[in-house]
């Protein structure tokens, strides 16, 4: 029993690899840009005279700071998230044992 598992996990493994070099190899076409800079060319396209309501009171010095923020920003959501399932998960579980 202890070998398909061994093999299975293996198996996985192996896959894990040829996506991660095939992400890797693949090149991308075209710029990346966010969904910011998207909608700041469209409204000045269609209104050229617009102003801003506001402006950002913090400006990140860099485009991988402001990454940064955004992905720490994500994963603490995500963490919330996940506390709140598992304790939740939790608190039933000890219920019907």
């Amino acid at each position: 029993m202890k070998t398909n598992k061994t093999k299975a996990n293996l198996i996985m493994l192996v896959a894990i690899i040829i996506l991660v070099i095939g992400a890797l190899m693949i090149k991308p076409q075209g710029e990346f840009g966010g969904s910011d800079d998207a909608a700041e060319e469209m409204i000045t396209s269609i209104s050229p005279s617009y102003e801003p309501w506001f402006d950002a009171f913090l400006e990140p010095k860099s485009g991988e700071i402001e990454s940064l923020l955004f992905t720490l920003q994500g994963s603490i959501g995500v963490g919330i998230i996940a506390y709140i399932i598992g304790y939740y998960k939790g608190k039933n579980k000890d219920v019907i044992n």
